[in-house]
């Protein structure tokens, strides 16, 4: 809004003419997402707080936390899109096509997400609605973005897969790249909703991945950068750095409240749109391989919990103490916090390694 009245106002005052730069708006997108995270932060887990609506812990889970987590309100993502959503309406160029697609699948696996959350407070257990309907939901609704990005993206490269480390390896995908783009949005919806269990372990590796894609859509939307790097180009897609930055102002926002000990938990209604909307920014970008090395960690974590039901149902053995895998660990004595900040290690870690595949073709 901001960034299409300004424009307009340009001929008038040209000092305005600086909002022009996707670097600029992608700084403020980033600022303002963070700046509306802390102004509803406190109301908004008071509310919460005293309507009760907190998280159903887990009966399986570790026995730390039914002692320390027991209160805690949930339902935090509505605090996270709402700063995403103001940073990209501001700053954001509305004209594009790529920024509707990426507010289309955050808001509407956020409203699956908080459905979810919803039904658990409801039942007052950790089962929301059933897995099954959750993926064949998500399936839809990604189908939904899908066909908008083939109708109003306009990109040439929609059906074309690129791989990292190589200047000219590209995989034509045919109509076989909608089950694809469905796998990669869904499965990284579900991988970030899996990994969000302890304070602060999903949002810093969000961070770190959103960061990296501000950068990857920045380049790739730019000639001159894609040139250099041997990276395609596709035009207008830059514009996602906005909403990446709008990402990263929440999730900071957020982890001032997320903080051990969290004073709220994100829900499914915050992993499921991050998880979803990282996974659109990824195939716009056409760097849908990078993320899964910078988001490497979410990987992770999902791989341990399809590990541990196919060995269960094969052979009736668990290969983890509890899965996902970051409860494994706190089973093994793990204090939580070690368990946290090692896994934000391993996320820098993969992070660079996903930031250096684009020079190293």
């Amino acid at each position: 809004m901001l960034f299409s009245l300004f424009s307009n106002l340009v001929e008038i005052f040209s000092f305005l003419n600086v909002f022009k730069y996707l670097t600029v708006r992608t700084g403020l997108s980033m600022f303002t997402s963070m700046t509306v995270v802390f102004l509803v932060g406190g109301p908004l887990i008071n509310y919460f707080s005293s309507h009760q609506i907190h998280d159903p812990i887990r009966e399986d889970g570790p026995s730390e936390h039914i002692v320390k987590k027991i209160g805690t309100p949930t339902m935090g993502g509505l605090m996270i899109l709402l700063g995403i959503f103001s940073g990209v309406l501001l700053w954001g160029d509305l004209s594009n096509p790529y920024n509707w697609f990426l507010i289309y699948i955050a808001g509407s696996f956020g409203l699956l997400g908080a459905y979810d959350d919803f039904q658990k407070i409801k039942k007052n257990n950790s089962n929301g609605i059933s897995s099954k309907l959750k993926i064949i939901i998500q399936i839809v609704l990604a189908l939904g973005g899908i066909y908008l990005l083939y109708l109003f993206g306009g990109s040439n490269e929609l059906e074309n897969l690129y791989f990292p480390f190589f200047k000219n390896l590209v995989i034509n995908l045919g109509w076989f790249f909608i089950p694809f783009y469905l796998f990669v949005i869904v499965g990284s919806s579900n991988a970030v909703n899996l990994t969000d269990g302890l304070d602060g372990l999903a949002t810093v590796p969000v961070i770190l991945v959103a960061a990296c894609f501000a950068f990857i859509s920045y380049v790739t939307g730019n000639i001159v950068f894609s040139e250099y790097l041997k990276i395609v180009y596709i035009d207008g897609v830059g514009e996602a750095s906005i909403f990446c930055g709008a990402i990263i102002g929440s999730c900071l926002g957020f982890l001032w409240f997320n903080a051990p000990p969290a004073k709220i938990f994100m829900g499914d209604t915050g992993s499921l749109a991050l998880g979803g909307s990282l996974g659109a920014v990824g195939i716009i970008t056409k760097h849908e391989i990078v993320l899964a090395i910078t988001g490497g960690l979410f990987v992770l974590e999902a791989v341990s919990v399809i590990a541990q039901v196919i060995s269960f149902k094969l052979t009736g053995r668990r290969i983890f103490k509890m899965a996902p895998i970051h409860h494994h660990f706190e089973k093994k004595g793990w204090p939580e916090s070690t368990v946290v900040i090692r896994f934000w290690i391993i996320s820098i870690i993969l992070a660079m390694i996903g930031l250096a595949t684009l020079k190293l073709r």
